[in-house]
């Protein structure tokens, strides 16, 4: 078990934060019924991925590259890079926010400006960064084990933000299984949707399996033993995104739970609450700890989910068009956008929020084609879906995009 923990680290980025405190704020527990749904269809798409990676012993873009059409193949990376642009921006941003704000109050003391001080927090962010990256040339175990412990703080963080807050569990239980949706949540809805099933860490599972793969190929060469050893990898990567994906949605409804406990009623109600405004209020309403327990899982979470995002870009980028690149040069030109959006002076919490939309539109591109190569015979061989798995899929696949159309239709007469 492990991969499923590495690919949970991007349902608790710091998209989720933006978009999860945003909801909470603006409409209280009313969404957290999004989070639920949302995390049921996580579970069904990165099994799937999990599967497509066992059963063929290949990654979803190099599976996609071998079964599509050339203009096919080069749309879908282009429309996985996109998503994959947005991803790094996002996650990116949120760690050296996470810096910022555990650090910047000594750095604006002695003069320096938020800019200036933002700015120096992403170089620090990016050693960090860099450094994560380096751990999985010793092996890839090792990376996911220290994935696992920043899972583990983020829990643990926002286990002990829900013991200051004491929500009213009843309203929590209503919102979560009754689905209520208004006209002016549908925005959130779609960014908390875009937030929690992320369409990189479809592409990336596909490959987090394949070490796993590759130990059991070159210990067994009889058919049927290899069939029942990958029978066997399937079984676990059950569990293993059982717990990851379940315990990644009870850190999200804890977001939307302590931000509607704490801010629900309050200015922040109207136009939502942006990270730097939740950090700073958490401290006067609950106490100190609640501050900087906040910028530590945000911190965790930029730091953890910056490095898998570059490696889910590594994933699409070598994949779809056979391009052997250094994933340290890849994460190198990708903080390029992070820091000029830093410099500029951007808000950096409305662009959290929109690049969580843009992930929404990007996540047909890859979900579409898992589910087309699961479903064939001669792709998957015994490992082919069942018919009920194929519904479950397509059922998942036509409520993200008629979301998407909503919301579509919702900027298009200005009501978003």
């Amino acid at each position: 078990m492990g991969p499923a923990f590495v690919a949970s680290i991007a349902y608790i980025d710091p998209g989720n934060f933006a978009t999860n405190f945003t909801a909470g704020a603006q409409f209280g527990n009313q969404l957290l019924w999004v989070l639920l749904w949302s995390n049921l269809m996580a579970m069904v798409i990165q099994y799937l991925s999990a599967k497509l990676g066992i059963a063929t012993g290949l990654t979803l873009p190099q599976n996609c590259r071998a079964h599509f059409s050339r203009p096919t193949t080069l749309f879908l990376w282009l429309a996985a890079e996109t998503g994959a642009l947005a991803t790094d921006l996002a996650e990116f941003l949120g760690a050296a926010l996470g810096f910022y704000l555990l650090f910047g109050p000594w750095f604006l003391a002695r003069g320096w400006t938020r800019t200036e001080t933002l700015f120096f927090a992403a170089l620090i962010a990016t050693v960090f960064v860099f450094a994560l990256l380096a751990l999985e040339t010793r092996g890839f175990r090792k990376l996911e084990l220290a994935i696992i412990g920043f899972v583990g703080v983020i829990g643990l963080c926002y286990a002990g933000e829900l013991a200051l807050v004491h929500p009213v569990w009843s309203s929590v239980a209503r919102h979560t299984l009754l689905p209520q949706v208004g006209r002016n949540s549908i925005y959130a809805a779609v960014s908390m949707l875009g937030a929690t099933v992320m369409p990189h860490v479809i592409y990336l599972h596909s490959a987090l399996v394949q070490p796993r793969v590759q130990e059991q190929a070159l210990r067994l060469h009889v058919p049927n033993h290899a069939y029942l050893s990958r029978l066997r990898l399937l079984f676990y990567e059950k569990l293993d995104v059982l717990f990851a994906m379940n315990g990644a949605w009870l850190v999200n409804s804890a977001m939307v739970i302590v931000a509607a406990a704490a801010f629900r009623g309050t200015h922040a109600a109207g136009s939502g609450i942006s990270i730097e405004d939740a950090h700073r209020t958490l401290g006067p309403l609950l106490g100190p700890a609640s501050a900087t327990i906040f910028a530590v899982a945000l911190l965790c979470s930029g730091l953890s989910s910056s490095t898998v995002g570059t490696m889910a870009g590594q994933v699409v980028l070598e994949g779809f068009l056979e391009i052997r690149f250094s994933v340290f040069l890849r994460r190198l030109l990708t903080l390029i956008p992070s820091l000029l959006v830093i410099a500029s002076g951007l808000d950096a919490f409305r662009i959290l929020v929109f690049s969580q939309v843009v992930l929404s539109f990007a996540l047909p591109f890859a979900l579409v084609p898992l589910l087309l190569l699961t479903s064939r015979s001669s792709v998957m061989n015994r490992f082919v879906n069942t018919a009920g798995t194929r519904r479950a899929g397509w059922a998942i696949a036509c409520v993200i995009v008629s979301l998407n159309i909503m919301l579509l239709w919702q900027i298009a007469t200005g009501r978003s």
